[in-house]
């Protein structure tokens, strides 16, 4: 399984990314990460977003979905997903700080049984169910 991310080359093996990934975790856009050919990375320099990543086992509907983007877009942040929705991404600013994010995906998540979401960069391990 592989995932593809836009991003900007800066040098030959450094790039500076202009999504969050899915399915990857470590990394946000806005992150510069040094690629190795086998695909491994490591992020060289932290940018300003936190990534956070929401998955589970229950079924998120095209209408849950247009909920949690109106309520990112308001931090601001924007929530991104394949079209069969069985992951979602969102990207939000370090500026707004955890608990506001918490709250938002924790309010949004409560609604949906089997749903989870984590934040996928940084050390904070913070989920809910």
């Amino acid at each position: 399984m592989f995932e593809v991310l836009p991003a900007r080359l800066v040098q030959s093996d450094l790039f500076e990314l202009a999504g969050s990934p899915g399915m990857v975790l470590g990394c946000a856009a806005g992150d510069l990460l040094r690629v190795a050919d086998d695909g491994r990375f490591e992020v060289v320099e932290q940018g300003g977003n936190w990534c956070i990543q929401a998955a589970g086992l229950g079924h998120v509907s095209a209408e849950s979905f247009a909920a949690l983007r109106v309520a990112v877009a308001d931090l601001p942040g924007l929530a991104e997903a394949p079209p069969d929705l069985r992951f979602i991404v969102v990207t939000v600013g370090r500026a707004v700080g955890l608990p506001v994010i918490e709250q938002v995906m924790d309010s949004w998540a409560a609604g949906i049984d089997g749903v989870e979401w984590w934040i996928g960069n940084g050390d904070h391990a913070t989920s809910s169910a």
